[in-house]
């Protein structure tokens, strides 16, 4: 099957990484957000397109994009809520 699409950046995570997203998706104390952005972030290392994780978790594709990119430029740092807006 042919990908379509810009080609995407290799997204792959070290064990402490996948380690610390998924406390943050089990945590029952995570913030719900955080918890989804840690969902996004081990999908797509799975080799998954955007459109794909996007599917499979039900969020837009921008909204896969944004974590996407803001884990590869900052990674876990990235994830969590800086500007206090909710």
């Amino acid at each position: 099957m042919s990908r379509r699409g810009p080609v995407l950046p290799e997204l792959t995570l070290s064990d402490v990484e996948r380690d610390q997203l998924e406390r943050w998706v089990r945590r029952r104390k995570s913030a719900q957000d955080l918890a989804l952005r840690s969902r996004i972030v081990l999908e797509c290392a799975t080799g998954s397109s955007n459109s794909e994780v996007s599917r499979r978790l039900l969020v837009s594709l921008p909204t896969v994009r944004k974590w996407r990119t803001r884990f590869l430029e900052q990674r876990l740092d990235g994830l969590v809520d800086d500007d206090g807006a909710h």
